[in-house]
C-alpha cells in the first residue's frame, strides 16, 4: 500500500470527489483511480440514509464531521465561531440537512464574465445539472432532470410548519407570488413549497456515495476507495505533480502513529479536500504565499497569495419558537426518544414515508428587498445593492423559510416541540482566510478566521431579516409565550434605537455557519489571486487540479450540495476530455454508476 501506483489519485472522497471518480471509473474501467478520505464509510447506516436524522452528526466527538474553531472576533463580541465539516465518504452529501437550492443563473455567469473562466456559464452548466439528478417533485420542468442519479423531491411527510408558513405568507406579503419551482435558475423572489434531495420511492437521503460509488451495474476493481487516512501532501518531481502523502486518522483508523504511506500517480492527481483541505494541502506541498509557507518552514514550489483566501459562507440564525403540542417536529430525534423513532423507523422501512422521510424543511423563499425594504435596510447596503444586486434580478440578498425542530441548545425540560424561522445572506459582503499552521501535523489547528459581519452591510442585511427576537424587559417588541398565532391584521412591530442596538448585539451573538463555505482555492486569473485555471488546473504546477467547493471564484445564492455535484461532474468531463475517455452525452445519468472496491 505504501509505494501503490494509480492513474489517478483523487485526495479527498467529498461531494465531488466521489461524483469525479464515480464518472471517471464509469467511463472507462481499464482507468485505475485511488480515492483517499480521512472519514469513514457511510454504506447503508441509518444515520446517514434517513434523511431526517441530520443533526446525529453534528454532536459532540461525532466522527463523521470535523469542527474548525475560528479566531475570536470583535464583529461577534469576541465570540470563536465554531465551523463543522464533512469528514466521512461522501462529505456533506452524506451528512447535510438535504436542502435542495440550487444557485442562480446569474451566479455561475459571474463566473465567466467577471471572473474570465470560459466553459463556466450557466448555460454550459445546465446539461450537468440536469444529468446528476431525478427530479421527482414536478414532471416537466425544462430547467430539471429526470434521469439521473441523484433523487429530488418534497419527501415523505409535509409538517403543519411549513403549511402555516405558506398560508400565512400568501396572506401578509401579497407583494410577493407563489411559485411551484423556486429553483428554476432564471427567477426569485416567490415563496414555495422545499425540494429535498430524498428518494420520493424509498424515503431515503439522496447523498453521492450510495449513488455513483457503493451499489452498480457492474463490478469496478480499479476503483478503489481508502477510508480513515488524512491526505499530508503531494509530492513533485520538479513541478509535475507525482503523488501524495497520507497517514491515518487516528479518529478512524486504530493504527494511529506516525507512519507516512505513499501512493504514486502515473497521470494526475486531483486535490477534492474541500475549503478546508484542500488549501492546507497545498501549504503543505510548498505552494502558496511566501508568508505562510515561511510560518511553517516548507519549501515553496509555486506562489499562489491566493491559496487560503477568499474564504465565503452563508451567515445564518435560526430563532427557535415554542410550536403547539399538536404539531409534528423532528425534536424527538434531538431528545433521542427511542420509541418515537422506532415507532417512525417502521413506517420508513415499510414505504418511505414519515418523519424520518424529511428534513423539517418544507418550505421558504430566495428574498429580494423592495423599493420600502431598501430604505428599511438603510445606507449600509446600498451600494451593495446597486452594484451587484440590481442589475440581476435572479440574485436573491437571502433565503428565509421554517425548520421542524429546535437546531440550537435544547432547554433542561424535554417533550416540547419547536420550530425555528431562520435565514441566511446568499451574497455576503465579509470574506476570510484559511491557512495550515504545521508542515507535518495534519491535525494542527488552522489558522481561520471565517469573517461574518466584517461588513457593516452584513449586519444591515440581518436586521432587516428578522427582529423576532429577545429584546431588553419592558420593549415593545419584547418575545414572550403566547398561545395561537398573531392575527394578519396586527400592526407591525416597531422598533426603538434600543431595540435596534439589542438586535445586533443578538445577531453577534447568534450567528453561525451555515455549512456553505466555498472559495479557497479560486478559480481566477493568477494575477488576481487565483488559485486554478477554468480547467482546473494548479497554476504554476503540471498534472495536479482540484475539484471541490474551494473552486468556486464569487459565492452561490445556493445550499452548495448542489454546487459541489455540478463541480465533481464538470471536473469528469474535463479530465475525460483530457484523457481521451469518451464520457457521453449529459443525457446518460440512469441510476447508480458502479461498484467500488472498498
Amino acid at each position: 500500500m505504501s509505494q501503490a501506483t494509480y492513474d489517478i489519485i483523487i485526495a479527498g472522497g467529498g461531494t465531488a470527489g466521489c461524483v469525479l471518480a464515480g464518472r471517471l471509473a464509469a467511463a472507462d474501467s481499464n482507468l485505475s483511480v485511488l480515492v483517499i478520505e480521512s472519514g469513514p464509510i457511510t454504506r447503508d447506516d441509518p444515520l446517514h440514509t434517513q434523511p431526517a436524522r441530520y443533526m446525529h452528526h453534528l454532536r459532540p466527538g461525532s466522527a463523521t464531521v470535523k469542527v474548525h474553531r475560528g479566531k475570536e472576533s470583535a464583529a461577534l463580541n469576541g465570540r470563536s465561531p465554531l465551523v463543522p465539516t464533512g469528514q466521512c465518504l461522501g462529505g456533506g452529501s452524506s451528512v447535510n440537512f438535504t436542502m435542495y437550492t440550487r444557485a442562480s443563473a446569474s451566479d455561475y455567469d459571474d463566473w465567466v464574465t467577471v471572473y474570465g473562466n470560459k466553459g463556466w456559464s450557466s448555460a454550459g452548466l445546465l446539461p450537468l445539472l440536469r444529468k446528476c439528478e431525478t427530479y421527482q417533485a414536478r414532471p416537466g420542468n425544462e430547467t430539471h432532470g429526470y434521469s439521473g442519479p441523484l433523487k429530488v423531491s418534497y419527501g415523505g411527510y409535509y409538517s403543519e410548519v411549513g403549511q402555516e408558513f405558506l398560508n400565512v405568507a400568501a396572506q401578509y406579503d401579497k407583494t410577493r407570488e407563489h411559485t411551484e419551482d423556486v429553483n428554476t435558475l432564471y427567477e426569485c423572489n416567490k415563496y414555495g413549497r422545499w425540494p429535498k434531495w430524498i428518494d420520493a420511492r424509498t424515503g431515503t437521503r439522496s447523498d453521492v456515495p450510495h449513488q455513483y460509488i457503493y451499489p452498480g451495474q457492474s463490478s469496478n476493481t480499479n476503483l478503489v476507495i481508502l477510508t480513515g487516512y488524512h491526505v499530508k501532501k503531494v509530492t513533485f518531481s520538479g513541478i509535475v505533480a507525482s503523488g501524495v502523502e497520507y497517514v491515518p486518522n487516528s479518529r478512524v483508523r486504530d493504527e494511529g502513529g506516525s507512519q507516512v504511506f505513499t501512493a504514486k500517480a502515473r497521470r494526475l492527481v486531483v486535490l477534492s479536500a474541500g475549503t478546508f483541505g484542500s488549501p492546507a494541502i497545498l501549504e503543505r506541498s510548498g505552494i502558496g504565499s511566501p508568508d505562510v509557507l515561511n510560518k511553517i518552514g516548507v519549501k515553496q514550489i509555486a506562489c499562489l497569495p491566493g491559496v487560503g483566501e477568499n474564504f465565503q459562507d452563508h451567515q445564518l440564525i435560526l430563532p427557535p419558537y415554542i410550536a403547539a403540542d399538536s404539531v409534528h417536529t423532528l425534536d424527538f430525534i434531538l431528545e433521542d426518544d427511542q420509541q418515537e423513532i422506532a415507532a417512525w423507523t417502521k413506517q420508513w422501512l415499510a414505504n418511505g414515508t414519515g418523519l424520518l422521510a424529511t428534513n423539517g424543511l418544507e418550505a421558504g423563499i430566495k428574498l429580494r428587498p423592495s423599493r420600502q425594504d431598501l430604505d428599511i435596510i438603510g445606507d449600509a447596503f446600498r451600494k451593495r445593492w446597486l452594484e451587484f444586486f440590481a442589475p440581476f434580478p435572479d440574485k436573491p440578498v437571502l433565503w428565509m423559510g421554517v425548520m421542524s425542530l429546535l437546531a440550537g441548545e435544547r432547554p433542561p425540560t424535554p417533550g416540547k416541540k419547536y420550530f425555528s424561522v431562520g435565514w441566511y445572506l446568499q451574497h455576503p459582503s465579509s470574506a476570510g482566510y484559511v491557512h495550515a499552521t504545521s508542515a507535518d501535523d495534519v491535525d494542527a489547528p488552522l489558522d481561520f478566521h471565517p469573517g461574518y459581519l466584517d461588513s457593516p452591510a452584513d449586519m444591515a442585511l440581518h436586521k432587516w431579516a428578522y427582529k423576532r427576537t429577545p429584546f431588553p424587559s419592558g420593549s415593545a417588541v419584547a418575545v414572550g409565550e403566547r398561545s395561537g398565532p398573531v392575527p394578519i391584521l396586527e400592526p407591525d412591530l416597531v422598533y426603538s434605537a434600543e431595540d435596534d442596538e439589542a438586535l445586533e448585539d443578538y445577531i453577534r451573538q447568534t450567528v453561525s455557519t451555515s455549512w456553505h463555505y466555498l472559495g479557497t482555492c479560486a478559480m481566477k486569473r493568477r494575477e488576481e489571486g487565483g488559485v486554478v485555471d477554468s480547467r482546473l488546473n494548479v497554476h504554476g504546477v503540471e498534472k495536479l487540479k482540484i475539484a471541490d467547493l474551494s473552486i468556486c471564484p464569487g459565492n452561490v445564492a445556493a445550499n452548495t450540495y448542489s454546487t459541489a455535484v455540478l463541480i465533481g461532474e464538470k471536473a469528469a468531463v474535463i479530465i475525460a476530455e483530457e484523457l481521451g475517455i469518451p464520457m457521453g452525452d449529459a443525457s446518460d445519468a440512469t441510476g447508480p454508476i458502479l461498484k467500488a472496491r472498498l
